[in-house]
């Protein structure tokens, strides 16, 4: 093991879900699955409105190389085909679909054969898998390279933001199906080291992990220190192979992939069932829910409906966010879909969604020494005021992953990451490198 970063923070874990009754799934009135739910190109529609579609039946053909299918997440009737303004102010293509409450699953849905590395990279392309801690890059691009270039494979179950605990509960509840998929990684990755990274707030998962990964070659569970950011991809890699990805380069440059906890569930449930990614497990939480829990849900499934489904809020929500509120993604109002990558749903009140006023910076230098990647918050705060994207890049600044420590430990609540996002965009801009 290589020394772990000595650059973290201790937040609130607020794991209020960690412990509760298994996730359950739940039937849904409707559906509105958008077409871009992944990094690069949306997929394109294949059904017609009107049209009834069983559950698991490709409805969206991947747009390009970097894109991935979709597929009906309930049976039922598409009721319409139209623009759907995303979280991120985009906007893109959205099936709607009606449930017959029947929820049949389409015909002819069974287990891939896998007879090389190419049809496995096409089962993982088929089944419709993206990076579901978050990111929603398509896996099968990610997995198209060559084996003899990847030393290790990380699979990454640290879940290191407050309050979702849904890839704990994968880990813990579909063992199996992430034994089907570090099967199928071990048969065409031989060569890789394989790590599990968990934090040690997790010990069932740990212990579940363990049990199932025993006498798997090559492969062992990680215990990590439950510190954040543990689960950015490149403090994982630091932390569990003592490897430092460079400005620009990607993990397989220094001969890594990393995986998502439960993309790999995903992927094993595909191997073992022939059923495409469809339903989410997610954690509902926050101030302002009367009873947080995790839930597996369809996707598509609208926030609204599933915050009923569990009693409704204590009071008005003042913010919602997908995702956690280190890294999370405010949306505008519950009205919202469920997407592939969506691995929680926050709810706040007033009281904690109130964003503190900015005072001046004091020099105290605690964002320094807290930045995982050793990076100068402050100074480059005081570049993008500037405008300056010479000086932007001289510290690094596309280094930066965005994770807020540097934000949760001023003292004068600077905002720190608004400014780093704004100045990653005058960097492309000026296309300084």
């Amino acid at each position: 093991m290589a020394p772990r970063f000595l650059r973290s923070i201790h937040v609130p874990h607020f794991k209020n879900t960690q412990d509760s009754v298994p996730a359950r799934f739940f039937e849904v009135k409707s559906v509105t699955i958008p077409m871009s739910m992944h990094i690069g190109a949306p997929a394109r529609p294949v059904v017609k409105v009107g049209e009834h579609v069983k559950t698991g039946q490709l409805i969206g053909e991947a747009g390009g190389f970097v894109s991935a299918p979709i597929h009906a997440s309930i049976s039922g009737t598409v009721k319409k085909i139209d623009n759907l303004l995303l979280a991120g102010g985009g906007t893109c293509q959205a099936v709607t679909i009606e449930s017959d409450g029947l929820n049949e699953k389409a015909e002819g849905l069974k287990p891939p054969e896998l007879t090389d590395l190419d049809s496995f990279i096409q089962a993982v392309r088929d089944c419709g898998a993206v990076g579901l801690g978050g990111a929603g890059f398509p896996t099968s691009v990610k997995l198209k390279v060559d084996p003899a270039r990847v030393e290790y494979i990380l699979i990454n179950g640290a879940e290191c933001e407050p309050y979702i605990t849904s890839d704990t509960h994968t880990m813990r509840d579909n063992p199996k199906r992430i034994r089907t998929g570090l099967d199928a990684l071990k048969r065409f990755f031989p060569q890789a080291q394989i790590y599990i990274g968990i934090e040690n707030n997790k010990p069932e998962a740990i212990r579940t992990m363990r049990e199932y990964t025993d006498r798997v070659e090559l492969c062992d569970v990680v215990e990590l220190p439950s510190s954040y950011p543990q689960g950015g991809e490149k403090v994982l890699i630091y932390n569990t192979t003592g490897r430092v990805v460079p400005e620009g380069k990607l993990p397989l440059d220094v001969g890594c992939i990393v995986l998502n906890a439960t993309t790999l569930a995903c992927i094993g449930k595909y191997l073992m069932t022939g059923e495409p990614l469809t339903s989410k497990c997610i954690t509902i939480d926050g101030s302002a829910v009367k009873n947080p829990q995790n839930l597996i849900v369809p996707v598509g499934a609208m926030i609204r409906e599933i915050v009923e489904h569990i009693g409704g809020l204590k009071c008005e929500p003042a913010k919602a966010l997908y995702g956690g509120p280190m890294m999370g993604t405010a949306i505008p109002d519950l009205d919202q879909p469920i997407l592939k990558n969506t691995n929680a749903v926050l709810i706040l009140d007033e009281k904690d969604a109130k964003i503190p006023e900015p005072g001046p910076c004091i020099r105290c230098g605690r964002c320094i020494d807290t930045c995982p990647l050793h990076l100068m918050p402050t100074e480059l705060e005081q570049a993008c005021l500037k405008k300056d994207v010479k000086r932007l890049s001289e510290l690094k600044i596309n280094l930066c992953m965005e994770c807020g420590s540097c934000s949760f430990v001023c003292p004068a609540k600077r905002n720190l990451v608004e400014s780093h996002k704004l100045a990653k965009q005058y960097v492309r801009e000026a296309g300084v490198k």
